[in-house]
């Protein structure tokens, strides 16, 4: 599954979801979900990377916020019409669940704003019809 968020940034967020059958124990209730992330910076300045912040939840509503400093221990710099890929994951008690957020970028001039991550399903193959 792919989404992407385009709404008010210049900073543009797209994502793709995985589960992966060979780390998860659903009779342990423990689902591993990859998700591979593209930023594009389709501004006309260089923007980095500064933190994260997601809210994953999963189908009992348990929440978990998690954030910090980059993604995957990196701060990117990210051009003018350039992008940053990278891939992390998340568990989950449920087979389905769903994550949101935002990053918090720097443009090239000091001036700090957020590129949204809107909410996408974490999900079982054949789970949801």
């Amino acid at each position: 599954m792919t989404t992407s968020s385009n709404i008010g940034s210049p900073v543009k967020v797209s994502v793709e979801t995985f589960y992966v059958e060979g780390q998860s124990q659903p009779e342990l209730e423990k689902y591993v979900f990859a998700y591979s992330v593209t930023i594009k910076n389709h501004s006309l300045c260089s923007a980095k990377l500064l933190s994260r912040y997601w809210l994953i939840t999963d189908a009992n509503g348990k929440e978990v916020v998690v954030e910090g400093e980059g993604v995957v221990g990196e701060m990117p710099d990210i051009g003018p019409g350039e992008s940053y890929k990278y891939t992390s994951g998340a568990i989950l008690d449920t087979p389905v669940g769903t994550m949101q957020g935002h990053y918090t970028l720097r443009n090239e001039f000091g001036s700090e704003f957020q590129a949204p991550i809107n909410v996408f399903r974490l999900a079982c193959p054949n789970i949801l019809h």
